[in-house]
């Protein structure tokens, strides 16, 4: 099957967004005492949580994987290929960067640490380095589950997303009626709609790709974005559900934490937008430079993913502690305005930044080559790979939920069981068959969101 570059551009344009959206809602403030303080603009600002609705963008990351993991999947079992050694693949192609990237930020953690940082700063350095990991161990997991959800994708089609759905939706329902603060019992019911949520966009991926039920028309797509988008009127305007698809501070209910019935209501509609635009995107990028760009774009996505905060904490440290930024009022027109070159100076800063660590990428790709599993790992290989994945996945849910430095500490067994869990993923590595697992718009490749093709 050709590639369809649509895939990489969903891919381009979500990490792009994530990105632009982090830098625009991290507003810093210099208190008198010349302490850095970075007020959550969601909650000052209230009608800014109405731009979520255009920087949520995450379903079409999960929309281009399951596109891209139910393809690797069917042809990596053709050739004789695992579950355990297409999963381990696949983990080790995002551990590595991640492992990495973490390592450094961990290392900076400790010796600010040692060295007497206010452990306030350092949380909230910490939280602002990890805020884009929930990702990740939602991702993995669902790459773990492939196999198994493929094999029903296979025997019922679209009938999975849409039992997914009605599952996700009710247990969405059952946290908004649920009592504040929310028992245990209920928090492990809500935790299952983060893979019941986003496994629905992931089940569509499938559905897209195999041509089900006219998704590669224009009827389907459309009445997905008409009914999703009317479910989520309903959901926040006489509903009980915020507007704001990210999380924010002091709100009883979220879309986010867990995902709700609002947000799956939200996910569905932007996938049918987007399989309705796929004609004319796909026109556009035709075009040499439109498609070179996707290109560049698609293969810094793990970089950009992983470093695009550290650019804010250089920014910070350059012209805020030093007075050198201009503050005006917090949510104002004139701070509005600075927002332009504020979004400029971060971007010139986060490619120098990038430059700067190309020997580490280029480090970690070649590792990636060195340690990947075997794509037929059986036996005791097996078990490592899928050890390491459940440590891996419990190190990132940690460092997600409370950051690298969570009160002002360092986090050392969360520290150790992502190093643990990574270990345990590459050492079973064989180097055989490098370029299985990979595929048409997978979005992890040589340690980047993107394909091994």
């Amino acid at each position: 099957m050709n590639r369809d570059r649509y895939v990489d551009f969903l891919r381009a344009w979500a990490i792009l967004l994530v990105v632009l959206g982090h830098w625009l809602i991290t507003g810093l403030v210099r208190r008198q005492s010349g302490e850095i303080d970075a007020p959550e603009l969601l909650a000052t600002v209230p009608w800014t949580q109405w731009l979520t609705l255009g920087f949520q963008i995450m379903p079409l990351f999960f929309l281009a994987g399951g596109y891209a993991a139910g393809g690797s999947w069917a042809r990596a079992r053709a050739v004789g290929g695992t579950a355990a050694g297409w999963v381990g693949q696949r983990a080790v192609r995002l551990l590595l960067p991640t492992a990495a990237y973490s390592g450094l930020v961990l290392l900076a953690v400790g010796v600010s640490s040692g060295l007497g940082v206010d452990p306030a700063t350092l949380a909230l350095v910490g939280w602002a380095m990890a805020m884009q990991f929930w990702f990740l161990p939602v991702y993995l997991l669902l790459s773990a589950l492939t196999p198994a959800m493929y094999a029903l994708h296979e025997r019922w089609g679209v009938r999975v997303p849409v039992g997914m759905g009605v599952l996700g939706f009710g247990i969405g329902v059952l946290v908004a009626a649920a009592d504040s603060p929310r028992s245990g019992g209920v928090e492990v019911v809500g935790a299952l709609n983060y893979l019941l949520v986003w496994g629905v966009v992931y089940q569509l991926g499938f559905c897209w790709r195999d041509g089900l039920s006219g998704t590669r028309g224009r009827t389907a797509p459309a009445a997905m974005a008409v009914a999703g988008a009317g479910v989520f009127v309903a959901l926040v305007g006489p509903g009980p559900f915020p507007v704001s698809l990210i999380l924010v501070t002091g709100q009883e209910l979220s879309n986010t934490n867990p995902p709700s019935a609002a947000m799956l209501a939200w996910a569905v509609a932007q996938v049918g937008v987007a399989l309705l635009v796929a004609p004319v995107v796909r026109r556009v990028l035709e075009r040499t430079r439109v498609a070179r760009a996707v290109r560049v774009l698609g293969a810094g996505s793990m970089a950009l993913y992983l470093w695009h905060m550290l650019p804010v904490l250089i920014v910070a440290a350059a012209f805020y502690l030093t007075g050198l930024a201009p503050e005006p009022d917090y949510g104002s027109v004139a701070w509005w305005a600075l927002r332009v070159p504020w979004l400029v100076v971060l971007a010139g800063v986060l490619v120098g930044v990038l430059r700067a660590l190309r020997p580490v990428e280029r480090g970690v790709v070649a590792l990636e080559m060195r340690v990947r599993p075997c794509s037929k790992a059986r036996g005791a290989d097996s078990w490592r790979i899928w050890a390491g994945l459940g440590v891996s996945v419990w190190a990132l849910t940690y460092f997600a939920g409370h950051g690298f430095a969570y009160g002002g500490a360092f986090p050392v067994w969360p520290a150790v069981g992502l190093g643990v869990g990574t270990a345990l993923l590459a050492f079973p590595g064989r180097g055989d068959a490098r370029g299985q697992g990979g595929g048409e718009g997978d979005l992890e490749g040589r340690g980047e969101f993107e394909e091994a093709a």
